[in-house]
């Protein structure tokens, strides 16, 4: 599985699913493909969604793929938290932004609009579409939102969180960080308002996606025996006796049992698109419709169809018409050359994303926890320019051996970041330096090496015999450790020498923070450094991008002096879908493919 990377101070997800920062656009093609539809196709003018004008959403169906079972409609619990249940779900729910095409911010003003009244202190002002409302026609308000910071902030003694640290009521992904930032929750007149402001006790850095798409309050209230109101006043004076019942219901309440669509009294939605009554097959797909009750440009096609089809199934479904768009993760140079044997059938586009190979050395225990001339060692031998040039390149010529974390090749900053913190030390193997720094690690013949990730994954299976074939002449020895539940057992139980994954994601500047610093809770391998620790609290506490520029530079070459760990290569995208289809974008952020799906539309 692609695992995301999650902002800064949230609890670790099921799965390994995570979340990071980017922020500049990658070369991409929007040309607007032939032919006539309904939804007008349309080249986009930026990183956010074509303006399709007057869209009329037509008949038909449109498949698209994805790998694994469909989990809830509630996706911010460890439970549900996935790529794949996300693609589902985001189409399902409105919200004020979204990450553009090169992991910029878009916002969606027919949803709402918002914006920073004060700065020091930070006071952030929404305000909701008059016409929002939920496909059960109640409107969507301020009650949303403050169920949305309880669910983010009430601990289960009762109390408003003071650090985040504590135990959460809800089961909500990010733990308590919503209340560690903003402890008085959300402020406005009455529950049914439009209008509320977010008052942050601190300055954080990324509050422009700080706040998300709520779940809907008045479901939860119902089935917590009150009405609206009472739950808003329960949340505000942390009545506990309404409180569990409504933690009881959010964490459990949505989740699914494979086949069996939700119940659309218990899961309206704020998207384009509903859940389709009887559209749910185990194991083999699941259907939503256009939602009649949206306010916004509608659906451009009536059906979109998620299939769960394995990666390698997927291109044969694609030529066979049983899936009109896929999205393979881990493409590999095979990939490529089977889709190009499809010839004009299919369109086929590939782009740098937001998506980086690593690897992590564990600094909680083993050989490498201590010792800078160890993993000096082990970074001089492993071939970072012949993994690029064998497994990466064919796919996408451009590719380069990525020099840095927090910024990505394509990126127009990158080369002022690399210079800055980086002096290329790593960048050739150098076996008679690897050896000396070895044996001044007092390290002996055959030490073993595990290097653990997900299986199965030709791909990384090909970059360990790589690293093998080199570092073994060292005096290391080598050994592939990859597991099916590497991210659930071996990465958090620091079973491992050195982690070999992908961190994957969007348009976010501080996120780095919950990977680097110490004792954050994606920070796997126990890395601990007050250098980095200071950097990312000056980051993050502030919006002047000077010094999120000046800090990364300081992050990134402590983490190269230190050798947090070996960045490889930016992952080479790439999509495919029917020619007949149009609207179909590539994106570098970790959405995926279905990013902008409601506009996908049949030439006619």
């Amino acid at each position: 599985m692609k695992i995301r990377r999650l902002s800064a101070a949230v609890a670790v997800a099921a799965s390994g699913a995570l979340l990071f920062s980017a922020c500049t656009s990658p070369a991409g093609s929007d040309d607007p493909a032939e032919g006539d539809s309904t939804a007008t196709s349309a080249a986009a003018d930026g990183p956010c969604k074509a303006d399709l004008g007057d869209v009329a959403t037509a008949d038909g169906e449109i498949k698209v793929s994805v790998e694994d079972e469909f989990l809830g409609y509630n996706s911010n619990t460890p439970e549900t938290y996935s790529t794949y249940n996300s693609a589902v779900t985001d189409r399902l729910f409105s919200n004020f932004w979204y990450f553009g095409d090169d992991g910029s911010i878009c916002t969606d003003e027919s949803y709402g609009t918002y914006e920073a009244v004060s700065e020091d202190p930070l006071q952030v002002e929404y305000t909701l579409n008059d016409e929002a409302v939920w496909s059960d026609g109640t409107p969507v308000t301020y009650a949303d939102y403050v169920l949305d910071w309880a669910a983010q902030a009430i601990t289960e003694d009762g109390k408003v969180t003071e650090d985040g640290t504590e135990t959460p009521l809800f089961n909500h992904i990010s733990g308590l960080t919503l209340g560690d930032y903003v402890p008085e929750g959300p402020q406005a007149d009455s529950p049914d308002a439009k209008t509320f402001t977010y008052d942050y006790e601190t300055v954080y850095a990324d509050w422009k996606i700080q706040i998300s798409s709520p779940f809907p309050a008045h479901v939860v209230a119902e089935q917590a025996g009150v009405s609206t109101e009472e739950l808003v006043a329960a949340i505000q004076d942390l009545d506990m006796g309404v409180l569990k019942k409504a933690a009881e219901f959010w964490n459990e309440g949505w989740l699914s049992q494979p086949g069996q669509v939700p119940d659309p009294a218990l899961t309206p939605v704020t998207g384009p698109y509903n859940f389709k009554a009887d559209g749910w097959q185990a194991g083999q797909y699941i259907t939503l419709e256009a939602n009649e009750q949206y306010w916004g440009t509608p659906a451009a096609t009536k059906e979109l169809t998620f299939r769960f089809v394995a990666a390698d199934a997927q291109i044969q479904a694609l030529a066979n018409g049983d899936l009109d768009a896929i999205n393979p993760n881990g493409p590999t140079v095979d990939t490529v050359q089977q889709l190009e044997q499809l010839g004009d059938a299919v369109t086929v586009e590939s782009s740098p994303t937001l998506t980086w190979e690593h690897l992590d050395f564990n600094f909680g225990s083993g050989i490498f926890s201590d010792s800078l001339e160890a993993r000096e060692a082990f970074a001089l031998c492993v071939p970072r320019q012949k993994i690029v040039d064998d497994l990466i390149q064919p796919i996408d010529p451009e590719a380069v051996v990525m020099n840095a974390r927090e910024v990505f090749p394509f990126q127009e900053n990158y080369e002022d970041v690399v210079s800055q913190s980086y002096d290329g030390r790593y960048d050739e193997v150098d076996l008679d330096a690897a050896k000396e720094k070895f044996e001044a690690a007092g390290l002996e013949e055959g030490t073993k090496v595990r290097i653990g990730y997900a299986a199965p994954n030709p791909r990384r299976a090909a970059e360990v015999e790589a690293i093998k074939s080199s570092c073994d002449q060292v005096g290391f020895d080598v050994e592939d450790s990859a597991a099916e539940d590497f991210f659930d057992k071996d990465l958090p139980n620091g079973d491992y020498e050195v982690a070999l994954f992908a961190w994957a994601g969007s348009g976010q500047i501080a996120s780095g923070q919950n990977i680097y610093a110490t004792d954050q809770p994606q920070n796997y391998g126990k890395y601990s450094d007050e250098t980095v620790d200071e950097a990312w609290k000056t980051l993050a506490g502030t919006t002047d991008e000077a010094v999120h520029a000046e800090q990364v530079v300081v992050i990134e070459k402590q983490l190269w002096d230190t050798l947090f760990g070996i960045p490889l290569f930016a992952h080479p995208g790439v999509i495919a879908s029917s020619s007949s289809v149009e609207n179909v974008r590539p994106t570098a952020a970790q959405s995926g493919i279905v990013w902008n799906a409601e506009q996908w539309a049949r030439a006619s």
